[in-house]
């Protein structure tokens, strides 16, 4: 099965952390609070403003975003667990530090 979101709503997956602390603690999962950034898996159309034009989605597939720790329904689709939620509940997208990753080399 295939799920396409209307208007502004955006599906995201949840991008689990490390259940280690950088010190090297192991968190317990009941101690885990739930990740608030996810990768987009599938974004509607656009919304409609007063005059009936499509407005375009500022979020697209596969990008890495940051949202609220309350924003969204969960739902189960064909086993896996995703977030639906409207785009204006997006906080921002995450983009790779494409300096630190060379400096690293």
């Amino acid at each position: 099965m295939k799920f396409r979101p209307l208007h502004d709503r955006v599906v995201i997956k949840r991008i689990e952390e490390e259940p280690r602390t950088k010190g090297g603690i192991i968190i317990p999962d009941t101690a885990k609070e739930k990740p608030q950034q996810g990768e987009v898996i599938a974004v509607g159309p656009g919304a409609r403003n007063d005059k009936g034009e499509l407005i375009p989605m500022g979020v697209k597939v596969g990008d890495r975003v940051l949202f609220g720790k309350w924003s969204g329904t969960e739902v189960k689709i064909e086993g896996e667990e995703l977030l639906i939620m409207k785009e204006s509940d997006i906080m921002g997208i995450l983009e790779p530090d494409v300096g630190a990753a060379a400096k690293a080399a």
